[in-house]
């Protein structure tokens, strides 16, 4: 390797130590944002900054977002909405199945401790590496880069996708990546860790050792042993796990099962 070759690598890694805090749409939500931050910490109930904010800690990206995404585990989503509804906030539970709101005038933040689609209840885990940063004067902890990735692997609706917030934390915060744990939240989903993956690995031709090859391997060796085995005989479509307005007719219309319920045999 030539040292002008080593010294561009060492300057791009150099960047990639960079972080940054994303920009609030809306300017004036800077101060409730810094408010709910100190009411969170003060009132003791643990919780993980996510979204946007975790994205720009680990991959030192900076962009418009209208809110704070905050996680917690299921047990501390009431309490955290009490404890807010207590000190004069406006509360709103849009999805008891894993979404809850807090509002002071037009500006919000959320409370999530689950996916909409089910596949990922915040838990204990989740708390074990996460990683401690300011944010705006309070020091509060982030998920974790692992949990992140889960948190958004299925994000992929016609007008949101999250591959390249997958893609982007997987470049800058490999080595903070815990595989095996990720593998192991995704181990009935597996293929769509592969998916991410092999979109990493498309993106980054020159990147592709940031993933293991045991993890390659291992999802690779699945797809073949399952290339070997019949169809199922029920017609599923997994589609609405990313977007059930997308895949709707699918279930509505085309016979097949979501992801949980009967639906048409396959014919032969």
């Amino acid at each position: 390797m030539t040292s002008c070759t080593q010294g561009a690598r060492a300057a791009a890694s150099s960047r990639m130590e960079a972080k940054a805090v994303p920009k609030l749409a809306d300017r004036d939500a800077e101060v409730f944002i810094a408010q709910a931050v100190r009411e969170l910490v003060a009132s003791g109930i643990p919780f993980l900054v996510a979204g946007t904010y975790a994205v720009s800690a680990y991959t030192g990206i900076s962009r418009s977002t209208k809110d704070l995404d905050i996680f917690c585990k299921a047990g501390d989503y009431a309490r955290i909405l009490a404890h807010f509804k207590a000190q004069g906030y406006a509360v709103e539970i849009e999805d008891d199945r894993w979404l809850g709101k807090v509002f002071k005038g037009r500006h919000f933040f959320d409370v999530i401790f689950a996916s909409s689609n089910g596949t990922m209840p915040v838990s204990d885990q989740w708390f074990e590496k996460a990683r401690r940063i300011e944010l705006n004067g309070s020091h509060v902890s982030i998920i974790a880069p692992t949990e992140l990735i889960w948190s958004k692997c299925f994000i992929q609706q016609r007008d949101r996708y999250d591959g390249a917030d997958v893609a982007h934390v997987i470049l800058r915060a490999h080595d903070q990546i815990d595989w095996h744990k990720l593998l192991g939240y995704l181990e009935v989903h597996w293929e769509v860790l592969l998916i991410h993956l092999l979109n990493f690995r498309w993106i980054y031709p020159a990147e592709r050792d940031k993933v293991p090859l045991w993890l390659l391997d291992e999802l690779l060796d699945r797809l073949a042993a399952q290339r070997e085995l019949p169809l199922p005989q029920t017609k599923i479509c997994r589609g609405r796990m990313y977007s059930h307005s997308d895949f709707e007719i699918d279930v509505k219309e085309w016979g097949f099962a979501d992801v949980g319920g009967d639906g048409e045999a396959r014919s032969e």
